[in-house]
């Protein structure tokens, strides 16, 4: 792949980090849902370690050292999805602007998780398709956890307003 694709995609990744930090920091500061606060600002400052760490391997490829291996951005957040869950489902509805945050959130996620993913498949630098593959994991945690939590408040919703045909 071309120097310029491969930038490319590092610019539109560093910006797809950078979007997610701030909506996830903008919700956080907005909601009354304590929750929902720790939820946001734990995954608003994930986004950022992804975007330092994307920022350096950018810097390190364009002084053409190429991407460095063994990145060890950690392990993505152990949210208790249980837990927290609960205490969201307790402290919003479904049709809150807390909820309609975690839907946004499950299309953002999704969208990081296939760019990463996809460049972890087409890349040619073992570097490269690592880093993908690593952030591309802490992404798709996010989606599962997030995704668990939307639809833990659908089917609160749909019980309590007894919307179930059977």
């Amino acid at each position: 792949m071309s120097d310029s694709n491969v930038i490319d995609i590092l610019k539109k990744a560093i910006l797809l980090e950078q979007q997610g930090q701030s909506f996830y920091r903008n919700v956080a500061a907005q909601t009354e849902s304590e929750a929902v606060k720790n939820i946001f600002s734990i995954m608003a400052d994930e986004e950022l370690k992804h975007e330092q760490m994307l920022t350096e391997q950018a810097s390190s490829y364009q002084r053409g050292e190429g991407f460095s291996s063994g990145s060890d951005m950690g392990r993505p957040e152990e949210f208790s999805v249980h837990v927290l869950s609960e205490k969201i489902k307790e402290q919003i509805s479904a049709s809150s602007y807390e909820a309609a945050s975690i839907a946004a959130s499950v299309a953002f996620e999704k969208r990081a998780v296939d760019l990463y993913s996809s460049r972890a498949e087409t890349a040619s630098d073992e570097a490269e398709k690592s880093m993908y593959a690593e952030l591309a994991i802490w992404e798709r945690t996010h989606l599962t956890f997030i995704s668990g939590i939307y639809d833990d408040l659908l089917e609160s919703t749909y019980y309590d307003s007894s919307y179930w045909p059977f």
